[in-house]
């Protein structure tokens, strides 16, 4: 079980991973062994999450998601096949972690008075300086 927080549980049984050969240096150990890790998680038949945190991860995932609702997350970082699947449900906790957070409301507002009077005398001033520098002409 990979704990996200204290309502979000994900089962192991859930994720799905598939071990395929790294690219990149490591000369005969990158040849012979698969390290590299691909971690499928299916995000739409989850019964973990709920639909808003889902859509939520969707959004948040952008690229790593296939057509079919699953994500997709490869890790190659390390050379040994262990740290890489550690890499892979650590990245997809810290992406279901931020999609679990709900994200705040904006709250509309207006500049103030004083701050509008503020900001027109400050383009005043920049006008005047610009037209100083237009009328003096260097010979």
């Amino acid at each position: 079980m990979i704990k996200i927080n204290n309502h979000v549980i994900i089962e192991e049984s859930e994720l799905t991973f598939s071990f395929i050969r790294s690219s990149g240096p490591g000369g005969q150990n990158v040849n012979k062994v698969a390290t590299a890790v691909q971690l499928r998680f299916d995000v739409m038949h989850s019964p973990s999450l709920s639909d808003e945190v889902k859509s939520r991860l969707i959004r948040l995932a952008g690229r790593r998601m296939t057509v079919d609702g699953n994500l997709l997350i490869e890790a190659k970082r390390y050379r040994s096949q262990e740290q890489n699947k550690e890499d892979a449900i650590g990245r997809l906790t810290n992406l279901i972690q931020k999609a679990v957070k709900k994200p705040k409301k904006r709250i509309h507002t207006q500049p103030s008075r004083s701050a509008r009077e503020r900001r027109l005398k400050e383009k005043k001033k920049k006008g005047e300086i610009k037209k100083i520098r237009r009328n003096s002409t260097f010979e």
